[in-house]
């Protein structure tokens, strides 16, 4: 039961309720957090405090601030200036945990090829609806760097892939909704070790890579939202297939 005989604070915590103590501490200060009445850059009032505004233990305080931390919420800070500090908002949280699945073989290449197909193709159909001049024109220099590398030779394979992960990037940039831009961002910066162990670094093969980044820029850069669409899927497919071939399924 909350208690009514004690004067809320600015931040109008509450007692938390007995029979989820933890849980409700937790929740509070997200939703002051989330609300805006708790601003990035923002201290938490001191322990002492917060234990008498929860009317909870120390031990149970702490375990909820260590929640928060690992939410990504705040940041505790030690020190004679430290404390419960309130973090910015940001996807690191999440992405850190998709790349972490991706690093550890938690997400198999079938898994990635399937999600891809979709998040890719909506990203180049969107792309092509909202890219301005100014983004139509980076894409097509992408592509030039990437002809650039691959003359290159083999030997600048990477710096080949480097350019072709920025590309991919770049179209989730001009797509312009943050939550695809970030999920592909993170893809991009793990399946390198996909490429490594299972795509082939043959000329032919690259040429067609390159030539997928060339079709796509083109369709986004004309507005065409279908052929983007069907370009990027085409692109997703055809790698996708080419490096399950290069990992077949072992023999029973």
């Amino acid at each position: 039961m909350v208690r009514t005989d004690r004067p809320k604070s600015p931040l109008s915590f509450q007692e938390a309720k007995q029979n989820k103590v933890f849980e409700d501490v937790v929740e509070q200060i997200e939703e002051a957090i989330l609300d805006g009445r708790l601003k990035t850059g923002d201290r938490l009032p001191a322990e002492r405090e917060l234990v008498k505004l929860f009317g909870t233990s120390r031990g149970t305080l702490r375990e909820a601030l260590r929640v928060l931390e690992q939410k990504g919420l705040i940041e505790i800070r030690l020190g004679v200036r430290g404390g419960a500090v309130v973090r910015p908002v940001t996807p690191e949280p999440v992405t850190e945990s998709l790349a972490l699945l991706i690093r550890h073989q938690r997400v198999s290449l079938e898994h990635l090829a399937e999600f891809r197909e979709g998040l890719e193709a909506n990203v180049a159909a969107l792309a092509a609806q909202r890219a301005t001049p100014a983004d139509r024109e980076a894409l097509r220099q992408l592509v030039a760097d990437a002809r650039a590398e691959l003359e290159q030779g083999p030997e600048h394979y990477k710096q080949f892939m480097r350019v072709d992960s920025l590309f991919h990037t770049e179209v989730g940039r001009i797509a312009g909704n943050p939550v695809y831009a970030w999920i592909l961002a993170t893809i991009h910066a793990n399946i390198e070790r996909f490429f490594d162990r299972k795509l082939p670094r043959t000329a032919p093969l690259l040429d067609e890579n390159l030539q997928d980044l060339h079709e796509i820029a083109e369709a986004v850069a004309q507005g065409d939202a279908a052929r983007a669409r069907e370009r990027a899927i085409r692109h997703v497919r055809r790698f996708c297939g080419i490096m399950a071939e290069e990992d077949p399924p072992a023999s029973d």
